[in-house]
């Protein structure tokens, strides 16, 4: 090997440290929202605020379409309620047991929340990055579609149960629409149900199932925009604006605010714990 050969060779090698940590810092993920709040203002409001970042992208008629504060917490909300879901010596986070059928479920006093969506929408993903603060909590993910087969319970401390639903379309189990319609329509602590689509390809023909469940029986959900990271911003921009419009025109139960959230870099992860302990109850906000 040449000298220059050499040099240039040496000089790679001692841009790679620094080509790493640019790798690391993008690649990283902010699971507490200390962490955001350390940010530069763009980058924080972006994590903390999706929807509001993405309404600033489009044209000034086109932003009156999206309903982005009708839930508002403040930063101090937010960090707030970062306590329900951190486990400490007081508040265990725990799986409590799986279920086939309601009378097989475990009887809580709590309030309860449920997660449904299709097979393969990021919904075990979804929890387990709501629980990150408590690792202990062992949410199965599986890059299967059709992997959860039964309703899993975890109870966060004394606040609240939270439900992951069976994934319907693809290998959804046989008995699905009589496992969750029963679900859904008797269980009388359910508080809200967060039914999840897929931001990449939007609202699908099998989500017709729970959205029709969820107005039949006239419960409040909420739709959750998944996967925020794998579009590019115009096709994301043109999912929610389409997503927003069946919500306004077609839904009666369906809360008018989309959550759009990324299991992968924790974008509106920390706004979503802060609706959850808010409509259990266990944070007072200005936000609704």
């Amino acid at each position: 090997m040449t000298a220059r050969a050499l040099r240039l060779a040496t000089g790679k090698l001692l841009e790679l440290p620094a080509a790493l940590g640019r790798l690391n810092r993008a690649c990283r993920t902010f699971q507490t929202f200390a962490e955001v709040l350390r940010l530069p203002t763009r980058q924080m409001m972006k994590l903390a605020f999706p929807l509001q970042e993405l309404q600033r992208q489009l044209t000034p008629d086109s932003r009156l379409h999206l309903h982005v504060k009708t839930f508002d917490p403040s930063l101090e909300d937010i960090s707030k309620a970062e306590s329900v879901f951190t486990t400490t010596g007081r508040n265990r986070i725990e799986y409590l047991s799986s279920a086939v059928r309601l009378d097989h479920a475990p009887d809580l006093p709590h309030p309860e929340v449920c997660f449904i969506g299709r097979s393969n929408v990021g919904k075990s993903s979804l929890i387990k990055a709501l629980f990150s603060l408590a690792p202990e909590v062992e949410v199965r993910v599986s890059k299967k579609p059709g992997h959860t087969k039964k309703m899993n319970f975890f109870k966060v401390g004394k606040y609240f149960t939270v439900v992951d639903m069976p994934g319907y379309g693809y290998r959804a189990p046989e008995d699905f629409v009589d496992m969750v319609e029963t679900y859904l329509k008797e269980r009388r602590n359910l508080m809200r149900t967060f039914l999840l689509v897929d931001s990449v390809v939007g609202i699908q023909k099998t989500d017709s199932i729970a959205i029709g469940m969820c107005e039949e029986f006239a419960l409040p959900y909420v739709m959750v925009l998944t996967k925020i990271d794998k579009s590019s911003r115009g096709h994301l921009l043109k999912q929610v604006l389409q997503i927003q419009k069946f919500v306004d025109s077609e839904t009666q139960g369906c809360f008018p605010q989309l959550f759009p959230v990324s299991s992968v870099t924790y974008s509106g992860i920390h706004l979503l714990r802060c609706f959850i302990a808010n409509i259990t109850g266990n944070l007072k906000t200005d936000g609704l």
